[in-house]
């Protein structure tokens, strides 16, 4: 399993509908056809929020949404990309130096990411050449990962074109390196689960090393995915790459007190792992430590003894440099009761108890308490979405993604689905009268996919 690469599959083209019309755009567009094709599932997150650049262990699922790319490898150092998408606009390079504007998140930039990675990897230079048609049905910017979806599937068709061979675990963590190219201090989740997601199981991935665990989900319940309809693309903001430097700095200041060598920590799990001590202990130490007031870069630089030189050049991101305040104990208090409560869902699915789904959606709810409150990366659709999925029926929704926007994840008991359904369609959707296009709109029960594949025509 370790060494095992992406599965490769033989496929009728005639008998799928989405491959052929996808093999028919690209001959226009092109004017030849495509040798081979490759999907990466998106993902929705049931648990363990923003705490994956921590070091923790998050616990999601792969969707059947997907990115779908015809490749075709071509002879000269060219790269041509489409898009199904007529909002996408083309873009083709030559480019052997290939430079990926952080300032402008351009969905051709996700696909850079990913090339850019292998390249690198294997020490290439030259441009991998080649003409490439994407066909997505990840709703973009909805927290359900479209575009390290993007990345993983630029990844996997360049060492495709280049015959070369890769574990997913090496796929996953090169993936989850390039996409920080765009500019996101991202940990690795959504990458890992796009690579080693599996039918008919969630998975509790772990980091340092990179490992996926299956984890069975109760069969009484179904998982429903509900878009706010509020779009948040995280490369264009500087919100979530602050939550990451918080994080890295409340790891700092609470190493610092323990009397740890601050220095060399990044993440909050560094700390607890240092201390041999338990989540629970690690949230006490954070109440002692921290005081609930903002730091201001002067205060965090008087408890770290550094100058504001050496916070923002050493420790601090190029956009979270002029970052007046830092919310240190909220971000820490959310992290380590988040890493908690994964491992509490975990071992509940493990355990089945009768009251099981109860649990769990108990466990969803006070994740997103958690979100709204301490890490404030919900927003007012987000909880006012939440509550309703919950009055309607769910034993627990949650914001899942990187929030401000996006969607909610809700734990359904199946025989209340047909009634959750139109209900939620009818309190959210028609009375906001958010009307957007259908896909935008997405409600939808959903159960474990698979990962990231090759398509061969037979």
């Amino acid at each position: 399993m370790a060494t095992e690469g992406p599965a490769t599959c033989r496929v009728q083209v005639a008998e799928h509908p989405r491959l052929l019309k996808l093999k028919e755009v690209f001959k226009s567009k092109f004017g030849s056809i495509p040798k081979f094709y490759v999907r990466a599932p998106g993902r929705v997150n049931i648990i363990g929020e923003h705490i994956d650049y921590c070091g923790y262990p998050v616990l999601p699922m792969a969707v059947e949404q997907d990115m779908l790319i015809a490749v075709e490898p071509v002879k000269t150092h060219t790269l041509q990309l489409a898009n199904t998408n007529p909002l996408y606009p083309d873009f083709s390079t030559s480019d052997n130096n290939i430079q990926i504007d952080k300032t402008k998140p351009l969905w051709h930039n996700y696909f850079l990411c990913g090339l850019k990675g292998i390249q690198e990897h294997f020490g290439l230079n030259k441009l991998t050449g080649m003409n490439c048609l994407v066909d997505g049905t990840i709703p973009p910017s909805s927290g359900l990962s479209s575009s390290s979806a993007l990345v993983c599937c630029a990844g996997l068709v360049t060492l495709t074109v280049l015959g070369m061979h890769l574990s997913k675990v090496e796929l996953a963590e090169i993936c989850a390196k390039s996409e920080r190219y765009i500019g996101t201090e991202g940990g690795g989740m959504d990458q890992s689960i796009s690579f080693l997601a599996e039918d008919g199981t969630a998975k509790l991935i772990e980091f340092s090393p990179l490992k996926a665990t299956d984890v069975k989900l109760p069969s009484e319940a179904v998982f429903v995915i509900a878009n706010s309809c509020v779009e948040m693309n995280k490369a264009a903001t500087s919100h979530f790459n602050i939550r990451v430097m918080e994080c890295r700095l409340a790891a700092k200041l609470l190493a610092k007190y323990k009397g740890l060598q601050w220095d060399k920590v990044l993440r909050l799990e560094e700390v607890q792992a240092n201390l041999g001590v338990s989540l629970e202990e690690m949230l006490l130490i954070t109440e002692d430590a921290l005081h609930p007031e903002p730091y201001s870069s002067e205060e965090v630089c008087r408890c770290l003894e550094i100058s504001l030189q050496e916070l923002r050049t050493q420790i601090l991101s190029p956009n979270t440099q002029d970052v007046p305040i830092f919310k240190l104990y909220q971000r820490a208090k959310h992290v380590y009761s988040e890493a908690a409560r994964v491992l509490q869902f975990k071992k509940i699915c493990e355990e089945a108890p009768d009251n099981m789904v109860q649990l769990l959606g108990e466990l969803m709810t006070q994740s997103h308490v958690s979100c709204r409150d301490m890490y404030e990366c919900s927003c007012p659709e987000l909880d006012q979405l939440v509550d309703i999925c919950r009055k309607f029926g769910a034993q627990g929704s949650r914001l899942t993604g990187a929030g401000w926007g996006g969607c909610t994840v809700s734990i359904v008991p199946a025989d209340k689905l047909p009634s959750f359904l139109a209900n939620v369609r009818e309190a959210y959707y028609q009375k906001n009268n958010r009307s957007l296009a259908p896909e935008k709109q997405s409600l939808f029960a959903t159960k474990p996919g698979g990962g990231a594949l090759v398509f061969l025509e037979a």
